[in-house]
């Protein structure tokens, strides 16, 4: 695909046109490859958020909760990671110091232990569709965030973008009958706290990220040194989950959702490096209708007019706060 304007040039005479045809066959197909790529990834992922309803719906507390979670994303990373260091080499990997345990410690808290802590909470007194859209509401903290501490600049259609979330969770908590009990609107607030977190998280990143860190490699170091902190943090609150129970809906629940976003996630990052970042920033959209529409169909839950508003708010949103200086790469080969 990079190369077609060199071939279009070349093909005045009509004595390429064959190959012309060809490789525009060939382009196309890798573009709705990259297309099927980001559509499964991003159901995969949106699957997770009913998934996450079931796994609350015994009582099991956030911490427990957590530390299995990091159990099983570790599982899953460790023979990932060390195949992309083997493909990569040591001397590209930023090496274990300082300075990156710090950088994996605050990925941690900020990117599991505090988002979970309270997506677990209000999972259990919301419905997964509600949570799905909250949840959309990342991008629009993210940018609040980076525009307090100078890593964006300010731009009208943005702010707008983040006034229509701010929307979507006013239908969400204003009206009686926007959620099936009233009284549970203060656990939407309580689940934007997730949103803010990985806020806190994204700018963090842009600020110290090291170079020589891949995603992959990051998010399985946070991971380790997350099961090292959370675990006593579970025994001693009375948190502790015991899997070597008989397992019923709830525990495999947890094994599935926390394979599908280790899943989603790698799925993700070879999409950035393939697709590019606007193109796979679409994966969003995709992740927050399946959440909704999974949640309504698996969970059997209903929503008022209200929720599908918010809803359509938040995806306006989401699309309005997308960066616009970006261009969509062309699929590489």
């Amino acid at each position: 695909m990079a190369g077609f304007a060199h071939i279009v040039m070349a093909d005045r005479g009509g004595k390429c046109s064959l190959s012309f045809h060809f490789m525009i066959g060939i382009g196309l197909m890798r573009r709705f490859g990259v297309l099927v790529v980001l559509l499964v990834m991003g159901i995969v992922w949106g699957a997770t958020i009913p998934l996450t309803k079931v796994v609350v719906s015994t009582g099991y507390q956030p911490l427990g909760l957590i530390f299995w979670q990091l159990i099983f994303t570790t599982i899953v990373l460790t023979p990932i990671a060390l195949v992309r260091r083997l493909k990569s080499g040591p001397a590209k990997q930023s090496p274990l110091n300082l300075q990156t345990l710090v950088f994996f410690l605050v990925i941690v808290l900020l990117g599991t232990l505090v988002p979970n802590s309270f997506s677990y909470f209000s999972a259990a007194q919301l419905p997964a569709g509600v949570m799905s859209i909250v949840i959309a509401s990342v991008p629009m903290f993210a940018l609040i965030i980076a525009l307090a501490l100078g890593i964006e600049k300010p731009a009208a259609i943005r702010i707008i973008g983040v006034l229509s979330g701010a929307a979507a969770v006013v239908l969400l908590i204003g009206p009686k009958t926007s959620l099936p009990d009233p009284e549970k609107a203060i656990y939407v607030l309580v689940a934007l706290l997730a949103p803010v977190s990985y806020g806190f998280e994204g700018s963090y990143i842009a600020l110290r990220a090291p170079k020589q860190l891949d995603p992959a490699m990051t998010l399985l170091g946070a991971s380790v040194l997350g099961i090292f902190i959370v675990a006593p943090l579970a025994y001693f609150s009375s948190s502790w989950i015991d899997l070597s129970i008989e397992w019923q809906a709830p525990e495999w629940a947890l094994l599935a959702s926390s394979v599908m976003h280790t899943f989603a996630y790698t799925g993700y990052i070879w999409l950035v490096g393939v697709a590019g970042v606007v193109f796979s920033s679409q994966i969003a959209y995709v992740v927050t209708i399946a959440g909704v529409l999974i949640s309504a169909v698996a969970l059997n839950e209903t929503y008022s007019i209200w929720v599908w508003a918010a809803l359509a708010l938040m995806l306006m949103g989401m699309a309005l706060v997308q960066p616009r200086q970006i261009t969509l790469q062309p699929v590489k080969e």
